[in-house]
């Protein structure tokens, strides 16, 4: 006997037309929503409040609050709103630094002439006695290294030392001050009530005569400089402040001039404290204009 045959696709093709006059599938019912509106929300409130907690936590989470769903639906619900893992990247802290200084750079790197020409440059610095902070180099023969000639004169801390303040412009070279000369107690700690006595009685006359009338004063991001109340005695006198890039030293065409001035201390040999004072600002004051604008010139290109 011949076997059961089953009816054509087109057969059933046209007994849905029959029965529902369409010939498209009609939407079946799906299986209900494991979880509601309120759960949902508390899903994605609780990574909102914390992005690196895990769906296993966010399971137990639930489960606690008497809501049992599996880690697929969880994932399913997350992926609905448009969250999906992924793995942390690391961003070391110079990068601020970085960041910091191509947005300051961006910013003065186009600046024209003027604008440097009306820049007052502040910074602090340590002269030492006998030796400056770093090593120095010297030429000899093998093995004689430790020859007499080829030493430094060591002496502790450097046998006195003297921290000044100085400050310069385009138009040449302003006033160094002995910190020493200013505190109350004849030590070389400076603070902010210290600086800050220091603007009071510097930046005027030297701008006056570096300057003129407008000017804006340029120092480092040193805490004694941004101090709440450096910030509120800058405000209170109308002065501008240059925004500065933190850790930037080698920028400030003053920490050049400090070079050229401690180059040419040495050549004194000066012999005690007071020698060391006279000698630095004769150094400091035989640095010629040619060579401030020089510095202060080369500032577009440093920003770059």
């Amino acid at each position: 006997t011949l076997g059961y045959l089953p009816p054509l696709p087109c057969w059933y093709i046209l007994k849905k037309k029959e029965r529902t006059g369409e010939l498209r599938n009609t939407k079946r019912p799906r299986r209900p929503q494991k979880t509601t509106v309120v759960d949902d929300r508390r899903i994605l409130s609780l990574v909102k409040n914390n992005l690196f907690t895990t769906v296993v936590q966010i399971k137990n989470t639930l489960q606690e609050v008497g809501v049992s769903v599996s880690k697929s639906t969880i994932n399913r619900r997350l992926h609905q709103s448009k969250y999906s893992g992924f793995t942390t990247r690391c961003k070391p802290l110079v990068s601020l630094k970085q960041e910091d200084q191509i947005k300051v750079s961006q910013k003065t790197s186009k600046k024209p002439v003027q604008f440097w020409n009306n820049i007052h440059w502040t910074d602090e610095t340590k002269i030492n006695l006998y030796q400056n902070d770093g090593k120095r180099r010297v030429l000899g023969r093998e093995g004689a290294a430790h020859d007499p000639k080829h030493t430094n004169s060591s002496v502790k801390h450097g046998g006195g030392s003297v921290m000044v303040w100085a400050c310069m412009a385009a138009n040449g070279t302003g006033s160094l001050v002995f910190i020493d000369d200013v505190t109350a107690d004849k030590s070389s700690r400076m603070n902010s009530e210290v600086f800050r006595a220091i603007l009071f009685a510097q930046i005027q006359p030297n701008t006056s005569k570096l300057i003129g009338r407008r000017f804006t004063v340029q120092m480092d991001n040193d805490l004694k400089h941004t101090a709440k109340a450096t910030q509120y005695f800058f405000k209170a006198k109308k002065w501008n402040v240059l925004q500065w890039p933190s850790q930037s030293p080698d920028l400030n065409p003053i920490e050049h001039a400090f070079h050229l001035l401690k180059a040419r201390l040495w050549a004194k040999h000066p012999k005690n404290k007071q020698e060391l004072k006279t000698a630095a600002v004769k150094a400091w004051q035989s640095i010629t204009r040619e060579e401030t604008h020089h510095l202060v010139m080369s500032m577009g290109s440093r920003f770059q």
